[in-house]
């Protein structure tokens, strides 16, 4: 078996694991990312697009701003439209910040390109990967290279940012993990289109068929939402219907729906998740490995870095200032700020949504909760506040 030794072992090559790294390298820390899918899948994997404005802000401080700032899109508002009708909010205006449109799959070309430009190694496409000894003081992480190799690598701490079907999570030992879950009855059915987008800022739709989103990639790629059935086939949506009804629940004056060609359909089930706790011995959890949010507040990518952010520090005290305070408080600092984002993520999915189980008060209460929102400047400010991120500390 082929051993290596570093400081911090990785596992998973998205944003989390990525961002991590790079941390730790500019902070002179040694580690290693393992990955099992190949390069080019990690960096073609179309996720989100919305950063925090605090997240942008660490991206140009850590010195990956740009090519976000050259390529990606401020957006100082956002629109929401209710009942026909279109509402403008300016989180400029409201909380003095701003959002910034540029898709995670570039922040993972960006994150790899550095770490490779750094010299920190990244083995993608290893298989069989597992963890082994982080409960007693001797972590370390075995894997196969993609030439087959039985590879192992001893390191100090372990970082499980491999995802919500990854091996870290399931490696906690048997009834240490509480599961708090809320899958919500209806999908959504994204598309990708050669279409410039119909807005300069992102319109979120509460329509009587259902929810839709209006968002873009680029100034000649569209992204759009419907809400579907979580399990919908695809075929039931040929490219006429999708624009038809994008149409109909977008539909407000003087708006024109661009479209062009679909070259990329998927649905997405929608679900809320927490696991409890993010940590044991030597294995820390980050990202989608410990916690799912529903995209409609856009928060997936974003508490992902504030989680490895919170990581970093802990592990710089550790290794630095053989400070272990911060390392043995890392979940209860990461949930505060976690619940607070699942929070306002299921409040967003349930004012914009159409329940088919609502009865007639249910309806009610969210035509009120929308009045509020659209009528009230205490309103807007809290969701302007969420919108562009609490704080990563």
């Amino acid at each position: 078996m082929s051993t290596k030794k570093t400081r911090i072992g990785i596992i998973g090559a998205g944003p989390a694991g990525l961002m991590l790294s790079h941390l730790l390298h500019l902070s002179g820390i040694d580690n290693v990312v393992i990955e099992n899918r190949s390069r080019e899948y990690v960096e073609n994997r179309i996720r989100a697009g919305i950063l925090e404005y605090e997240v942008a802000q660490l991206l140009r401080e850590t010195g990956l701003g740009e090519r976000m700032d050259t390529v990606g899109h401020r957006h100082d508002g956002t629109n929401f439209l209710v009942q026909g009708e279109l509402h403008h909010l300016s989180f400029q205006d409201l909380v003095g910040k701003h959002v910034m449109l540029y898709s995670q799959h570039e922040v993972v070309r960006d994150l790899i390109a550095a770490n490779l430009a750094h010299g920190v190694e990244i083995i993608f496409e290893a298989s069989d990967v597992a963890v082994h000894d982080f409960e007693n003081g001797s972590p370390h992480i075995t894997y196969t290279t993609k030439e087959g190799v039985a590879s192992r690598l001893d390191c100090e701490i372990i970082a499980g940012c491999d995802g919500f079907h990854g091996i870290c999570r399931p490696a906690f030992p048997a009834g240490m993990i509480i599961e708090y879950d809320r899958t919500y009855p209806f999908g959504w059915l994204g598309i990708l289109a050669e279409a410039p987008p119909s807005k300069d800022e992102l319109i979120y739709a509460n329509h009587a068929n259902g929810f839709a989103l209006l968002s873009m990639r680029s100034p000649t790629i569209s992204r759009l939402y419907l809400q579907s059935e979580p399990d919908e086939p695809l075929e039931n949506w040929p490219d006429d219907r999708i624009w038809e009804e994008l149409a109909v629940r977008l539909a407000h004056d003087g708006f024109h729906l661009t479209t062009g060609k679909i070259f990329q359909k998927s649905v997405t089930a929608m679900r809320s998740y927490v696991a409890e706790p993010m940590q044991v011995g030597k294995l820390f959890l980050a990202g989608d490995a410990a916690h799912i949010v529903p995209p409609t507040g856009a928060k997936g990518l974003n508490s992902a870095i504030a989680d490895v952010a919170i990581l970093h520090r802990a592990i710089e005290r550790h290794i630095k200032q053989n400070d272990p305070e911060a390392l043995n408080n890392y979940t209860p600092v990461c949930l505060k700020r976690i619940w607070q984002i699942e929070r306002f993520s299921w409040w967003m999915t349930s004012m914009m949504h159409k329940f088919d189980h609502h009865n007639a008060f249910d309806a009610k209460m969210q035509a009120a909760e929308l009045n509020y929102l659209l009528t009230s400047s205490a309103g807007q400010q809290t969701l302007a506040e969420n919108y562009v991120g609490l704080p990563l500390h």
